[in-house]
């Protein structure tokens, strides 16, 4: 019987591991077969050397973070607000699709085809949430405007190092609810001392 080989996802997911933790040059074979418990040999009988890894890391980012992202939230279905709502949590806010998606940001700022790649995934979540403002903002200039701020909201708090004013969250969910005309939700009474 011959050596089970490690599947060539294994090699994808430790590699985009790697990018979240330490960047595109932490992702190295050497490194990843050690973190994966195995040779490097494996590796070549899927990747014709590092930068066919790096360019099948970029498609499985660009897949989840987009076509995975947007097709669940067509299937979850809702109204477009709940659908901006989820399709943010679903990137900005997972455990997994966050750090990679922060890291291949990083990158994309030296490197022209990462650049290329960042640029084709923000252009097709700014559509998303054109269209979806779209249905409850008549004015183009306005959608557009609003489209740019949820997204900036959507990044930003992830590079912003302010002390806000109020609790985080609560200024994030009152930005939300600017951006999509939701009501103002009530102020949580405050707590008996």
């Amino acid at each position: 019987m011959g050596a089970v080989r490690t599947p060539r996802e294994r090699w994808i997911e430790e590699g985009l591991r790697a990018l979240a933790d330490g960047g595109p040059d932490a992702v190295r074979v050497e490194a990843l077969a050690k973190r994966l418990g195995v040779t490097k040999g494996g590796f070549y009988g899927y990747f014709a050397d590092r930068d066919a890894l790096l360019a099948a890391m970029l498609d499985t980012w660009e897949r989840e973070s987009t076509d995975e992202v947007i097709e669940r939230v067509e299937r979850e279905g809702g109204d477009p607000k709940s659908k901006i709502h989820r399709a943010g949590m679903l990137t900005f806010s997972d455990d997994r699709l966050l750090p990679i998606d922060l890291a291949v940001r990083d990158w994309a700022r030296r490197d022209e085809a990462v650049a290329a790649r960042m640029r084709r995934v923000d252009n097709r979540r700014m559509d998303l949430l054109r269209e979806m403002i779209s249905t409850f903002c008549p004015d183009p200039d306005e959608v557009e405007a609003r489209s740019v701020l949820a997204f900036c909201a959507a990044i930003g708090p992830h590079f912003l190092a302010a002390d806000l004013a109020r609790p985080r969250a609560e200024v994030l969910g009152r930005v939300a609810d600017l951006l999509l005309d939701r009501p103002r939700k009530p102020a949580a009474p405050p707590e008996d001392r």
